[in-house]
Formats: structure tokens, C-alpha cells, sequence
């Protein structure tokens, strides 16, 4: 069962999102939050696998909220739904360490996917947001683009995957391996590549 707290300070939203949750057999939502601040004390008392995080909530945000939560609890996976995808958004949520972004507009059944790949170690993200992302980063650094040395054929195969935004579910599917496998060698990529998380490795695929 993969224990969830959702964090938005709009009461019509926590309530559809929690409707959405409690329809799935394998989500139990824990707690709401009304604001960043309630959700760092529920994010302790609870014990979420996934907390479900609004960026623009009254007094502490969610961008700041993300920071303490992982500070005192780094294993809780945090995915960002927002209605904001712009820049000034998603950056400093990754660099609070927001294991995904998704759009308020997605489609339930992406919500509930995101919320079980990021229980399971993934990084679930708006397909178009993460497109744009990569795009914006190799076209600065597009002198950058150098080839990593050191990975094997099914390596490179499972980077241009990444790179492409597939979950690891697709990639397996596409290269006919288990998803166990498919996570053993992203780990290994991350390592070889020196990336912390699913994004870098999807900027590292773009510039190679």
C-alpha cells in the first residue's frame, strides 16, 4: 500500500484528489494539508511514501515546504502537481528535490501513475514539461555536448530512453528487459554519469 499525503490549500482540490486515491486498491491517502507548513508536521507524523505538493501555498510554500520535508525525512518522495510549469517553477523545485512535476491539467490516470512510479523510485514528469526542459538546457549548453565514456551498448540504449522521457515500464517494453533490470542500469548511469536524478540523466542523453 503506498501511504500518500497531499499538500494544496485548495479544499475542492485536496477533495478530487482524494477521491481519485481512494478509488485505487494500492493508494491510501494519510493526511491533508492546507498549507507548506502542515505539511512538513504531517510529513513527520505520518510517514508518507508520497506527499502530493502545490507550490503556491499561503505562508510556507511548497518549493520550501519540499526542502525541510526531505532534510528530516530523505527517502519520502515528494511529486510537485501545479498549475505553474513555467521555469521559475520547476527549477527550484527540482533543486528542493522533487523527485517529479506534474500539471494540474494531466489526466487522472497520469496523476495516479505518477504517484505509483514515484513510489517506486521513478520521476514521473509531464511528458511536454520535460521535453521543454531538456530542449532549454542543451540549447545553452550546446558546447557541453561531449560523449560519456565508459557505457556499455545497453546502456546507451536505456539513455536515449531516458532522454525521450519514457518511464522505466516503456523502457523495458521497448528493449524487451524486466524493470528491475531497466533500474540497474540507470543506477549505473546515474553513477557513471555523475547525475543525481532522472532529469540530469535525460539532459546528459540530449547531449550526447
Amino acid at each position: 500500500m503506498i501511504r500518500v499525503l497531499l499538500a494544496d490549500d485548495q479544499r475542492l482540490i485536496r477533495a478530487g484528489l482524494r477521491m481519485l486515491c481512494d478509488a485505487e486498491p494500492d493508494l491510501e491517502v494519510v493526511g491533508e494539508a492546507g498549507d507548506g507548513r502542515e505539511a512538513i508536521t504531517l510529513a513527520a507524523r505520518l510517514t508518507p511514501d508520497v506527499i502530493v505538493m502545490d507550490l503556491r501555498m499561503p505562508g510556507v510554500d511548497g518549493i520550501s515546504a519540499t526542502s525541510r520535508v526531505l532534510a528530516e525525512r530523505p527517502a519520502t518522495r515528494v511529486l510537485v502537481l501545479t498549475t505553474f510549469g513555467d521555469d521559475d517553477h520547476l527549477y527550484p523545485a527540482l533543486n528542493a528535490g522533487a523527485c517529479g512535476f506534474l500539471l494540474k491539467d494531466a489526466p487522472p490516470e497520469e496523476l495516479l501513475e505518477g504517484i505509483r512510479r514515484a513510489a517506486a523510485g521513478d520521476s514521473p514528469f509531464s511528458r511536454d514539461v520535460l521535453r521543454r526542459l531538456v530542449h532549454r538546457a542543451t540549447s545553452a549548453g550546446a558546447d557541453q555536448r561531449r560523449p560519456v565514456e565508459g557505457l556499455t551498448a545497453r546502456e546507451r540504449d536505456v539513455l536515449d530512453l531516458v532522454g525521450e522521457g519514457l518511464s522505466n515500464a516503456e523502457i523495458g517494453e521497448r528493449l524487451h528487459i524486466g524493470v528491475t533490470t531497466v533500474k540497474t542500469h540507470i543506477t549505473a548511469l546515474m553513477a557513471k554519469t555523475n547525475s543525481p536524478n532522472r532529469v540530469r540523466l535525460a539532459l546528459v542523453a540530449h547531449r550526447q
